[in-house]
C-alpha cells in the first residue's frame, strides 16, 4: 500500500507508489488461458511418479459362492488386466474373497481404488470384460443398495420390475439415455458409468423403488432435456417450463369395515354358565353312566332320521310332477278368453294363404304334359319304318 506525499501532485506520486508492486503477484499465469478445459482428466503419465508408492495399498471384497465357478474362468483376464497397471491380484476360494494390493511397479496411486471397485462390481454378477472397462478414466461405478427401501418382498419385487420393464425394454431406455450398463441383481443395482448419469441412474432407482415416480416418466424427461440440450439459445435458461409436472394419483383402496364400538360400561360382562352348570340345570349331572350314553344315542338316532327324510324329500322333489294350470268350467263348458281365439283365428288365415300360395306354384299344364307324350310315341314310331 502506497504511502501519500504532501506535494503539489500527490495523486500522482499515490498512484506511482502503488504501481511498483502491482506485479509481483499478478502476472499472467499459463494455465489462465480460456482455451484450456480445466474439467477435463488428461490421462496418467508415469513419468509423473517415477518412484512408485512408498507403501502397500490392499483392499478385499467376498463374492457369493454362485460366482466361484464364473471368477475361476475368468481370472486369468483379470489378473492380466490388472497387470498393465502394475498392481497385483489374487482369488481366494477358500475364504470365497479377492484381494488386490500395489507392488514397486505400482505408478499410478489412483488406480487401487478404480482395481477395488472391479472386484466390487465382479462380486456383484457384473461381466468381466464389462467390469475391466472401470479402469479407463471418466468412468466411475455406483452400487445402490435397494433391499431395505421396502419391507414387504411382494411389492419390492413388483417395483424392481418396473426397472426392467417388458423384455428389459425399460432398462436398455435408461442405458441409452444416460449412457450407463446397469444391471439389477439381486437387492443392489450396479451402474457403470460417467459421474452425471451415475446420479441420474441412482435418483431413478430410487425413485421408482420408494414408489415416488415410475422410471417410465424420467425417461420422457430425459428425452426432452437431450432435445433441448442441442439448442444453443437455451443454454443459460431453466427449463422447468419445458418439462412435465407429473402428478402421483392415489388408488382408491377398500375400505376396511370399522367394527360399530359398543357403549362403553364399567362394569364387566356377565359369567358364563359352565359345562356343569349346564348339566344341574338339565338334571344329566345327577344321571347314571349307562342313562347318559342312552340318552346320547337317541339323540344320535333322532339326528339321524331327521337327515335321512330330509334327504329322502330332495330325491323325491325330482319325480314330482309340475302343477297343469286348470281350466275354469262354467255350466259344463271351459271358458277361454276371447283374445286367445282371435289370435288363433289370425294364425289359421295366415296359413291358409301360405298353403295356397305354394299349390298355385306347384300347378302343372296337362295339356303341355300331353304334346310332349305325342311328340316322344311319334318319334319312337318311325324309327322301325
Amino acid at each position: 500500500m502506497g504511502t501519500v506525499r504532501e506535494t503539489s501532485n500527490g495523486e500522482a506520486a499515490y498512484q506511482q507508489e502503488k504501481s511498483k508492486h502491482k506485479g509481483k503477484h499478478d502476472k499472467p499465469k499459463p494455465w489462465d488461458d480460456p482455451s484450456i478445459d480445466h474439467w477435463k482428466i488428461e490421462k496418467f503419465d508415469p513419468s509423473w511418479n517415477e518412484g512408485g508408492m512408498l507403501e502397500v495399498s490392499s483392499f478385499s471384497t467376498l463374492f457369493p459362492q454362485y460366482r466361484e465357478k464364473y471368477l475361476q474362468e475368468a481370472w486369468p483376464v483379470v489378473k492380466g488386466a490388472l497387470k498393465e497397471y502394475g498392481v497385483s491380484c489374487e482369488l481366494n476360494l477358500v475364504d470365497g474373497s479377492m484381494t488386490v494390493s500395489t507392488t514397486r511397479k505400482t505408478r499410478d496411486p489412483f488406480i487401487i481404488i478404480k482395481a477395488k471397485d472391479l472386484i466390487r462390481l465382479l462380486s456383484r454378477s457384473v461381466p468381466a470384460p464389462q467390469a475391466i472397462k472401470i479402469l479407463n478414466d471418466g468412468i466411475d461405478c455406483d452400487i445402490i443398495k435397494i433391499g431395505n427401501v421396502v419391507r414387504n418382498k411382494e411389492r419390492f419385487v413388483k417395483r424392481r420390475q418396473h426397472l426392467l420393464g417388458p423384455n428389459s425394454s425399460t432398462l436398455k431406455a435408461l442405458e441409452i439415455l444416460t449412457g450407463c450398463y446397469i444391471l439389477v441383481q439381486g437387492n443392489t443395482v450396479a451402474v457403470m458409468g460417467p459421474y452425471k448419469g451415475l446420479k441420474q441412474v441412482r435418483k431413478i432407482v430410487l425413485d421408482c423403488i420408494q414408489n415416488k415416480m415410475h422410471p417410465v416418466y424420467h425417461i420422457k424427461i430425459l428425452m426432452l432435456k437431450k432435445e433441448l440440450a442441442k439448442d444453443p439459445a437455451l443454454a443459460n435458461e431453466s427449463w422447468d417450463r419445458f418439462l412435465p409436472k407429473f402428478k402421483k394419483k392415489n388408488v382408491k383402496q377398500k375400505k376396511v369395515k370399522s367394527k360399530e364400538k359398543k357403549p362403553y360400561t364399567p362394569f364387566p360382562p356377565p359369567q358364563q354358565p359352565s359345562k356343569i352348570d349346564l348339566q344341574l340345570e338339565t338334571g344329566e349331572y345327577f344321571m347314571s353312566d349307562k342313562k347318559k350314553s342312552e340318552k346320547k344315542w337317541r339323540e344320535k338316532q333322532e339326528k339321524q332320521a331327521e337327515k335321512t327324510a330330509e334327504s329322502k324329500r330332495k330325491r323325491e322333489a325330482a319325480f314330482v310332477p309340475p302343477e297343469e294350470s286348470v281350466v275354469q268350467q262354467e255350466g259344463g263348458r271351459s271358458t277361454i278368453d276371447s283374445s286367445d281365439v282371435a289370435a288363433m283365428a289370425s294364425s289359421f288365415k295366415v296359413k291358409a294363404k301360405e298353403l295356397s300360395k305354394q299349390k298355385v306354384s306347384e300347378r302343372i299344364n296337362a295339356e303341355e304334359y300331353i304334346a310332349t307324350t305325342e311328340a316322344s310315341s311319334k318319334k319312337k314310331t318311325k324309327q322301325p319304318a
